[in-house]
């Protein structure tokens, strides 16, 4: 049974921007300040040197801003992925140009200024838990995406935008697991959610609940899913539609392409074949001593081809006579 229908499809102009369980999990300033510090190597202290500056209401590409945040001197964006995204440099891109515009009216900057106008570093992390293997950490860059003329054109862009990518699978970022516990059972759950609902796919309501009591149980993220069980379930329910939805949408764009190519095949060949026959034409009435005229008019009635491609195939397969 095709997967889009078995299950409730995700539509892509009616999607409702929920919250991810990634950025609940995250969303109290001592767990966020936690993962920062132990992506950075850091180790700030104060909650209050945190200020949360998620745009609000903002979507592109039906994606959400997921968590962005000023720290010291740092202006933060973290993006959770399920599925990996080549473009997230220019999604990170489209979010900096507006947290920039927002934290220039608030501290009333002047761009016209002739003296520099201080504003914060851009840090983009991509958190990346999705099911196609990837490595641990990788850096995805904007200028990988420019277009170019041809392979000799060496012309810099005047942008860069890059996303450190870094693979939450569990299993994956041992050290960085080791730091944040947090992470660390985010992974655990995810894990469980995935292999329950693999045994179990025409309920994967059931596997759900399975995985979030065990979890709760074993003190994993249990005070998400204890606290907001209701909540935890129709999110991560919500997610394994919309994922089975878009790899329903990825089977059918490979089974299109197989059949097109199959299709191009089966003309190919059979285009071959009639070049075949008219060569062979060709081949006999020129031995009956034939004009080109004469074969051309054959060529025209036999094959129902026009004029101009009847003179083309002359041109590929006439021989000249030897004198």
């Amino acid at each position: 049974m095709n997967q889009k229908t078995e299950y409730q499809e995700y539509p892509k102009g009616n999607r409702e921007h929920k919250s991810t369980l990634f950025c609940k999990v995250f969303e109290e300033k001592k767990y966020l300040l936690d993962l920062y510090n132990s992506v950075n190597g850091t180790n700030y202290q104060n909650e209050e040197d945190l200020e949360v500056n998620t745009l609000e209401n903002v979507v592109y590409m039906s994606m959400k801003n997921d968590i962005s945040f000023l720290i010291d001197c740092n202006m933060n964006l973290y993006e959770h992925q399920s599925t990996f995204n080549p473009n997230m440099p220019l999604r990170g891109l489209l979010y900096f140009a507006q947290l920039y515009n927002k934290y220039i009216a608030k501290h009333n900057l002047n761009v016209y200024s002739s003296s520099v106008q201080k504003i914060p570093v851009p840090q983009y992390v991509v958190f990346y838990n999705g099911t196609q293997e990837q490595p641990d950490e990788q850096i995805l860059l904007l200028s990988e995406a420019f277009q170019k003329a041809n392979e000799r054109q060496h012309v810099d862009g005047c942008l860069e935008c890059q996303a450190r990518m870094l693979n939450i699978n569990y299993g994956h970022n041992r050290k960085l697991m080791e730091k944040c516990r947090r992470l660390e059972e985010y992974a655990i759950f995810v894990t469980r959610v995935r292999q329950y609902t693999a045994e179990d796919m025409e309920n994967p309501e059931k596997a759900i609940t399975r995985a979030v009591e065990e979890c709760i149980e074993e003190g994993i993220l249990a005070d998400i899913l204890s606290g907001q069980k209701a909540e935890v379930l129709e999110l991560v329910l919500t997610t394994f539609n919309r994922e089975l939805y878009e790899q329903g949408l990825k089977e059918d764009a490979v089974k299109e392409a197989v059949a097109e190519a199959e299709k191009k095949t089966a003309a190919e060949v059979k285009k071959a074949e009639k070049r075949g026959e008219m060569k062979k034409t060709i081949e006999i009435y020129q031995e009956f001593g034939k004009s080109k005229a004469e074969i051309v008019a054959k060529l025209i009635e036999e094959f129902q081809i026009s004029k101009e491609q009847a003179d083309e195939v002359i041109r590929s397969y006439w021989k000249e006579q030897e004198r």
